[in-house]
């Protein structure tokens, strides 16, 4: 029962005051949600949008602060075992600025900026009553694809000839 009351350790970095909007942060952050920690890194490293390098170092700080305090408390955590528990981005303060405008006259407008936060914590295989780690197999890919389409290919089939007949006897 020790182990089972073990709590799991997360472990987070955080990126303040980033020039960049939170609705944009949130588009990779997205991305990486619920994935272990290296396919994140590819993920992010390989993605095109101007915030994708930020956050990348988010998620390298956050195995590294995993990595260093579980060398200070003499914990066990596996690095390779870690998976991204969140990734949020917060409002940050707005920046205030003028743009002119035709006439002498002036608009306002605002400079969003975000707080990046990223938490890693360590994936626990479940545990079975006598104290083994199960192993949960996936369902086939193939199998459940195709009966889907099988059963769409059958409701097309049926409701196509159905309108054929309708227009037929519209135009007897």
């Amino acid at each position: 029962m020790a182990k089972a009351a073990e709590k799991i350790r997360e472990f987070r970095a955080e990126a303040k005051f980033q020039r960049t909007s939170p609705q944009k942060a949130k588009l990779v952050l997205d991305l990486i949600k619920g994935l272990r920690v290296e396919q994140a890194i590819n993920t992010v490293h390989f993605s095109s949008k101007r915030i994708a390098p930020v956050v990348e170092k988010v998620l390298r700080s956050a195995i590294q602060n995993a990595n260093y305090v579980s060398q200070e408390q003499g914990l066990d955590v596996d690095v390779d075992n870690l998976y991204v528990k969140s990734a949020v981005a917060n409002e940050g303060p707005r920046m205030k600025r003028i743009r002119p405008a035709p006439m002498g006259r002036a608009f306002r407008y605002q400079r969003r900026l975000a707080h990046i936060v990223v938490t890693v914590a360590e994936k626990k295989a479940p545990v079975t009553a006598a104290g083994e780690t199960e192993t949960v197999a996936a369902p086939a890919k193939g199998a459940k694809k195709t009966a889907t389409k099988t059963a769409a290919k059958k409701t097309a089939a049926k409701k196509a000839p159905a309108k054929k007949a309708a227009v037929k006897k519209a135009t007897k």
